[in-house]
């Protein structure tokens, strides 16, 4: 059973003025993947402490997958993808195209995503849309693949051509 950390960034949820419907609805996916949420936390839209948080996640608490929601976007406010890009040691950048992609399919306001996905030790570390209905659609699409990631991260696989 790997463990996820979720992270929800995000000012008004962090002060009680927003329910964090993005967070609940990772929780209840990863676990529908037999995976066990360890940490959830919300958290507001400022740099260090998303990335204080990521780097508890992944070197303490040495979490298989970290999840984040929100502040992906355009808004001056918007620094998750810079957080993530400042503690992975590893870029995983076709998740992030992966996911970028398929919600193109959706809408083409996909294209203004920054989201980004990359390692920090044996950690896998994503950024998802702050929308309910976005992180449903990109986590549904990209769960498998990001289960093998970690199979593959951990040496439990080591192949990734499909049979």
């Amino acid at each position: 059973m790997y463990t996820v950390g979720i992270i929800t960034s995000s000012d008004k949820g962090y002060k009680g003025e927003r329910e964090d419907e993005s967070g609940k609805l990772i929780k209840e996916i990863v676990e529908r993947y037999n995976m066990k949420v360890e940490r959830y936390v919300v958290l507001p839209d400022e740099k260090e402490e998303l990335m204080n948080e990521m780097i508890n996640m992944a070197d303490n608490l040495n979490l298989n997958l970290v999840l984040t929601t929100g502040g992906t976007g355009f808004s001056k406010r918007d620094v998750t993808p810079e957080a993530t890009k400042a503690v992975i040691e590893r870029e995983a950048s076709g998740v992030a195209e992966a996911a970028r992609y398929y919600s193109l399919s959706i809408t083409k306001r996909a294209m203004l995503s920054r989201a980004v996905c990359g390692i920090r030790g044996e950690t896998v570390i994503f950024n998802l849309p702050g929308s309910k209905k976005a992180v449903r659609e990109e986590l549904e699409y990209i769960i498998d693949s990001l289960i093998h990631g970690i199979d593959i991260l951990l040496g439990s696989a080591s192949e990734c051509g499909e049979k």
